[in-house]
């Protein structure tokens, strides 16, 4: 009788462990060879479309949903893809802009994830650009999600004079069209 009610409570403790234990959230790699953010700046005479590579970053993941992540943004990868080019790709990169003589790196770190759908997610976070750190928020669509890899993608303003960036004001517009494409796996 005692070695059946020690089975019994063996077989109970060891179900009640499982029970109660979580999952540890998933880390996915970004894929910096694929990912990408995408701009379009513009002033009165037109705009200028250009992109930045991601330098690094990871996400986290959770039953399926993405809870987490933090992302290093390769300011030095500028390039404009318009023919402006080479000339304002320099321009960008003084201090008008970027001012690449105090770094060549933007970090985005995600402080929040709301899903509003399966594919729809309220992401909040916050964007260091140029020493100046302020919040940033968009919605993310979830394009591809499972154990081993996912893409998201995000397109939403931002205002570039939140980090100090006020160079040809009234000719140059404050909001710059942000297009975020991200590529990560395990």
């Amino acid at each position: 009788m005692k070695k059946v009610f020690l089975a019994i409570a063996l077989v109970a403790s060891t179900v009640g462990i499982y029970s109660f234990t979580t999952k540890v959230a998933d880390t996915f790699a970004v894929n910096t060879a694929t990912s990408k953010v995408e701009f379009i700046g513009s002033k009165k005479a037109g705009y200028h479309p250009g992109n930045f590579s991601l330098k690094s970053g990871s996400v986290t993941v959770e039953a399926g949903k993405i809870t987490g992540g933090s992302f290093v943004i390769d300011l030095a990868s500028l390039k404009i893809t318009d023919e402006a080019g080479a000339k304002l790709e320099g321009h960008l990169k003084s201090p008008d802009f970027f001012d690449f003589s105090k770094g060549t790196e933007a970090t985005y770190t995600i402080s929040s994830v709301k899903y509003t759908s399966a594919d729809k997610a309220e992401i909040e976070g916050n964007l260091t650009l140029k020493g100046v750190t302020a919040p940033v928020k968009f919605v993310a669509s979830i394009r591809g999600i499972d154990a081993t890899k996912l893409f998201a993608e995000a397109t939403f303003s931002l205002d570039r004079t939140a980090f100090g960036i006020n160079y040809g004001a009234g000719m140059v517009a404050n909001d710059v069209q942000v297009t975020v494409h991200l590529f990560a796996g395990k």
